[in-house]
């Protein structure tokens, strides 16, 4: 009964959604509902992602996968209530700062830092200060993130191509955070803004 409601709980979510045993308390005991969410586990029917936290698997005609890691760690922010950003290296190559490409699936969160398991993946959840996730999710603050992963050494180029390539709103929203940021990044960007 308590695995068949859980399971049931599950797929109701949407991809990437997460369960963890507190939801579940006023089925039972922690120790069954922590035993039922084991066993659904080891059979497959849920994917542990990290201690306490599972995932329903994927099902579609080509099989069975996890579901995509940007679903889950935006589930996991929603449910404790965190920023979740990309990467700086993720938002260099997104803004045209970079060719590279990340090897690792990281996410920037304000939260604590956390590794989850998806199949055969790791994801690295990383907690940063807080300068960082500062401006969203949006391309102000994917510009501070990629400035921050190319560093002092390459702020007046990366500056030059952001202000090209972001929405005019996008560049008053960064040269108008400058207190925010670290005075490097705060000194080079009210130099570019000088420039305009």
């Amino acid at each position: 009964m308590l695995p068949e409601t859980i399971l049931l709980h599950a797929q109701s979510l949407p991809e990437g959604g997460v369960l963890s045993p507190k939801e579940f308390l006023h089925l039972g005991s922690r120790a069954a509902i922590d035993q039922a969410l084991s066993r659904l586990s080891r059979e497959g029917k849920l994917l542990r992602v990290a201690r306490g936290t599972y995932v329903a698997p994927i099902s579609s005609r080509f099989g069975v996968r996890s579901p995509a890691p940007e679903k889950v760690v935006e589930s996991l922010a929603a449910q404790n209530g965190e920023v979740v950003a990309p990467h700086g290296a993720t938002a260099a190559n997104a803004l045209g700062l970079t060719q590279q490409v990340p090897i690792r699936e990281v996410y920037l969160t304000s939260g604590r830092t956390r590794k989850l398991k998806l199949g055969r993946s790791e994801v690295l959840v990383k907690h940063v200060p807080r300068w960082m996730l500062a401006l969203g999710t949006g391309p102000a603050g994917a510009a501070v993130r990629a400035l921050a992963w190319m560093g002092q050494a390459h702020v007046g180029e990366s500056l030059a191509v952001l202000r090209r390539n972001l929405p005019p709103t996008e560049w008053r929203t960064l040269a108008s955070s400058r207190a925010v940021l670290p005075s490097w990044m705060a000194r080079a960007i009210g130099e570019e803004a000088a420039r305009g």
